[in-house]
């Protein structure tokens, strides 16, 4: 193992004072450019890194924005992490990310306490609404941005997709292709958005005179499996649907393959719309009709709020939404009963801001 160099002797290697080379690596205060970069030189043959902790407890910024995430599972996560990382980057951050589902007990709140010391600022992406450590992070006196939450009012900043609205937009296209008994196969409750579009999805049908019926409306957990098992319990229906709108694309695909092991067509038989337009969206058979979830805007948002709070900017406790789009490729289309209705087009809606008070 590799001794770990201190400052000293990089100050002694380079024949400099420790405060003076303090000032070089942390680009603080004035400093020759000969001798800072006689500093340099003996900081790399020592390998030199600075302490982040350390640097922080002298008022320092260590430049990291720290990642809580419910879990690694997700598909979408994957995207919103890699999208936060490229605009982290370019604002000059680096991500440090850490499961947060490990913090089931006391003792592991010390870690949210740590990250609050560590970092410059904090971002909790798709938590669950009695997670533990959205109230350490609420009381954390840093900037902090919580991402894809529709859970409930929060005392920090929310960057999200428009839930219910997407949810709406994708159920309106569903009945402008003479759909009228359309399924809803639901996620986990945890985050509050698998509620937001299922209140999207009843709105969709209030407005056309469809009274909602609780048969058609089941738990996929947002997984692949789950999407299966759901749509298998929907066929086995006495009148089965013939559209399903599936809460997360993940589960769109489990409903697509419970179809096909039917011996029926998507979508000659059945449509399936999904929520998300994570990359394998365009990639399946037949390729999904799904709301495309503005990742790249939320995590440019998120980044530079959080950034901007750091810098001393101030915020409130709101809500920014922005809305998903309609992204209509192969697995929609007419109802059976109805192959010749017209459809029209929706124009998107423009991103808005709700305050806490109003959610």
């Amino acid at each position: 193992m590799r001794k770990v160099s201190k400052l000293s002797e990089v100050a002694r290697l380079a024949g400099v004072a420790p405060i003076t080379a303090s000032r070089a690596i942390r680009g603080a205060g004035y400093v020759s450019a000969e001798t800072r970069e006689r500093i340099m030189a003996a900081a790399a043959q020592l390998h030199y890194t600075p302490d982040p902790l350390a640097r922080r407890m002298r008022g320092d910024r260590s430049r990291l924005l720290g990642v809580f995430v419910n879990n690694y599972g997700p598909v979408v996560l994957h995207e919103i992490i890699r999208a936060l990382s490229t605009h982290a980057r370019a604002q000059g951050y680096d991500l440090l990310l850490f499961n947060a589902e490990r913090f089931d007990s006391p003792d592991r709140m010390a870690t949210c306490d740590l990250l609050g010391k560590l970092c410059d600022g904090l971002m909790v992406v798709m938590p669950g609404a009695d997670d533990r450590f959205l109230d350490a992070i609420e009381r954390q006196q840093v900037a902090s941005v919580v991402i894809c939450f529709d859970a409930r009012p929060l005392a920090v900043p929310v960057v999200a997709a428009e839930n219910r609205l997407g949810a709406r937009v994708a159920v309106n296209h569903l009945l402008e292709l003479g759909h009228r008994r359309i399924a809803y196969i639901a996620g986990n409750p945890g985050t509050g958005q698998s509620a937001e579009r299922e209140r999207g999805y009843v709105d969709a049908l209030q407005a056309a005179g469809i009274a909602a019926d609780p048969a058609l409306v089941v738990n996929g957990a947002f997984v692949q499996p789950g999407g299966y098992a759901a749509t298998e319990q929907l066929l086995a229906l006495p009148v089965p649907p013939t559209a399903i709108f599936a809460a997360n694309d993940e589960m769109a695909f489990g409903a697509i393959d419970a179809i096909n092991s039917r011996g029926l067509k998507v979508p000659h038989d059945i449509s399936v719309i999904g929520f998300d337009d994570i990359p394998t969206a365009s990639c399946v058979f037949p390729k999904l009709t799904t709301m495309h979830q503005p990742f790249d805007t939320i995590a440019a948002y998120a980044v530079r709020e959080v950034v901007g709070m750091i810098a001393g900017q101030m915020t409130g406790p709101a809500r920014i939404a922005f809305p998903a789009r309609l992204t209509v490729r192969d697995s929609t289309g007419p109802a059976p009963q109805a192959a010749s209705m017209p459809t029209t087009p929706r124009r998107p809606a423009r991103a808005r801001r709700v305050p806490v008070s109003g959610t």
